[in-house]
């Protein structure tokens, strides 16, 4: 296979820089499987991989993006055969395994997913990372008993990917959904086109000091971490779940048990890249189906290329994105 375009981030001193470049197949990690890339897309780990904000790379030179769709090139493992259409989230791409801002990824086999009837390359990059794990959060509280008669969910960071997605996926199961948003104001239409019933101002609440606050939510969805999912634990009803996903905000978490002793509150880590694969494909089949996203037109604010993509992170870091950016690869259904 000839040389072929991807976006890398190599290590400089005690920095990293990402560059595109010309590879070749056995630049890539290795796996038993080729794939030409489609689509990828813009997640809050790739901008950290791609601007050095964070430490998610493992390992240097490496290809970053935690997922991508695509057409099976050639392939050594039986399950999978070239012009196969699949999806990858999570398994470490991106991370560990070169990912998907590249024409071509090779991955294990095991990480793959057929494309489910129903879907389109783009429409499940559109989903991608971010609606997968909100998905994986639905999943996990519903199995937890969490009902809309419990009260509203709140959910943190609703302008970004899996905020976005969660607001339509838990308008659909019959949730009211509330988005507590820093950026009231100039997003508040398009909360309310994903189904927001209410826009709530981070900026403008009091979030207090009590071991127990007033209780307010029925349930919510966190992308942001520290001070803000502190205070969910305080103002979440009896019995309800918060299903925590992002650290936006902060890493850390200062609480008390007093939430979960005396109003059984529960707090869900929703650990999306190692989820156990039986699980991603049921989660795929739904978000095919009767999990598929109404909003796919609404949330794709954007569409760039893989040049684009380094000042696309940095704009993602500085909170100037509302919505999903799709990465166009080689692009098509």
């Amino acid at each position: 296979m000839s040389a072929f375009k991807a976006l890398r981030v190599h290590a400089q001193d005690k920095t990293t820089q990402a560059r595109i470049e010309q590879i070749g197949i056995d630049d890539l990690s290795a796996g038993e499987v080729v794939v030409r890339v489609a689509w990828s897309g813009i997640n809050y780990k790739d901008a950290l991989a791609v601007t050095g904000k964070g430490r998610i790379l493992r390992s240097y030179p490496k290809v970053p993006g935690i997922d991508l769709s695509g057409v099976v090139e050639s392939s050594h493992d039986p399950r999978y055969k070239p012009g196969d259409k699949v999806v990858v989230t999570g398994c470490n791409i991106g991370e560990v395994l070169d990912g998907g801002y590249a024409q071509f990824a090779r991955l294990p086999a095991t990480v793959l997913v057929p494309l489910p009837p129903g879907l389109s390359l783009r429409e499940a990059m559109a989903i991608g990372t971010a609606g997968f794990t909100a998905a994986f959060a639905l999943k996990r509280m519903l199995e937890n008993h969490q009902t809309p008669q419990l009260g509203p969910i709140a959910i943190t960071g609703p302008t970004g990917g899996v905020g976005s997605i969660a607001i339509d996926l838990f308008k659909r199961a019959g949730f009211t959904v509330h988005a507590i948003t820093g950026k009231a104001g100039e997003a508040d239409s398009y909360l309310r086109q994903l189904g927001a019933d209410e826009i709530v101002s981070r900026q403008a609440l009091a979030l207090g000091t009590k071991p127990l606050e007033s209780a307010v939510w029925g349930g919510a969805v966190d992308n942001l971490g520290g001070e803000m999912l502190a205070w969910l634990t305080r103002t979440t009803r009896p019995w309800g779940n918060i299903a925590s996903i992002g650290l936006a905000q902060s890493a850390e978490l200062h609480t008390t048990v007093m939430p979960f002793i005396l109003r059984g509150v529960s707090l869900l880590g929703i650990h999306s890249v190692e989820c156990p694969r039986a699980w991603r494909e049921a989660l795929w089949q739904k978000l095919s189906g009767e999990w598929k996203p109404r909003i796919l037109d609404r949330l794709v604010t954007r569409e760039i290329g893989l040049d684009e993509v380094p000042a696309a992170c940095a704009e993602l870091i500085a909170g100037r994105v509302i919505g999903r950016t799709l990465v166009r690869i080689a692009g098509g259904d």
